[in-house]
């Protein structure tokens, strides 16, 4: 489905899996592309998204991730092929660890590793998900945010939205003074249209997202927006735990907060919630934040 000018609900999500959808090149290398239109740098969720894509299939299928961390070092070029290296740095009798690094023109623009685990049974608690939210079909879509400020629709009327984004608080692409500040930055999100019954393709997916709304918390803390009167920034960092089963084309709440900024970077962390309170991921990311004309 289209609204005219971009690719919306399961055309979008079409495109995002021809996006993870890797080519070999090897046995432990691949190739990957970004959408033909986009922002003027790769973006970050994509690279993770992607950098998994390619450790994951190196890995015995009955093995699933529970954990990645990522460094962002150099912008990636959107019009420029990926290509991603695989390193094993670990078979063991219940996890496997791998080190995928992704590059252009030769030189790495981000490198991740990931763990992944054998299905085992243990101890199972979790702190308990946030009772003042509203539920996602109460909370604005993006077209109702995005009809408030149309001078701020940018990109947005131009790149596919695979991702449904549910803003329960206001988003930092507002108007500069028009955000209240708020310790939280609180997103209820899903892929928008079905996915495949694939557990590592749901993780992909899901690091694809985390990286959307997360380091807005800095900025939401302040009250601050992004853009002109605002502050521009870049992923510095990214890490990501898996918890639970889940299906990231169903709806999950993104809490999101920021314990400290200092030195023109922001630390942000998030949980995901399911609709029933299940917390499926935690996810860390540092950034960095500049005045905008500094």
């Amino acid at each position: 489905m289209s609204d005219g000018r971009v690719a919306v609900g399961q055309a979008a999500v079409d495109q995002l899996l021809e996006v993870l959808d890797l080519d070999p090149t090897g046995e432990m290398t691949f190739r990957g592309m970004s959408p033909p239109v986009g922002p003027q740098r790769v973006y970050g969720g994509q690279v993770a998204g992607q950098a998994l894509v390619a450790a994951g299939r190196t890995v015995d299928p009955e093995r699933f991730v529970h954990s990645l961390h990522g460094y962002f070092v150099r912008p990636g070029d959107p019009v420029e092929p990926i290509e991603y290296q695989v390193e094993n740095i670990r078979d063991g009798r219940s996890f496997s660890v791998r080190r995928s690094v992704a590059l252009q023109h030769g030189k790495p623009i981000f490198f991740m590793s990931a763990s992944f685990q054998r299905a085992e049974e243990g101890l199972d608690h979790q702190a308990p998900a946030p009772l003042d939210v509203p539920p996602p079909q109460d909370v604005p879509t993006m077209n109702d945010r995005l009809s408030r400020y149309p001078e701020r629709l940018g990109i947005w009327g131009q790149i596919p939205r695979p991702i449904d984004v549910r803003y329960v608080g206001e988003p930092g692409w507002v108007r500069p003074g028009d955000r209240p500040a708020d310790p939280h930055q609180r997103v209820w999100m899903r892929i928008d249209g079905k996915l495949p019954d694939d557990p590592l393709l749901h993780a992909c997916a899901l690091t694809y997202a985390s990286d959307l709304t997360l380091l807005d918390s800095v900025l939401s803390a302040h009250g601050e927006v992004w853009g002109p009167g605002g502050l521009v920034g870049a992923s510095l960092d990214h890490a990501l735990w898996f918890h639970r089963p889940f299906r990231a084309d169903e709806w999950f709440l993104y809490d999101c907060l920021s314990p400290s900024a200092s030195g023109a970077r922001g630390l942000a962390t998030g949980r995901m919630f399911t609709t029933d309170g299940q917390q499926i991921a935690s996810a860390v990311q540092e950034g960095l934040l500049r005045r905008v004309g500094a």
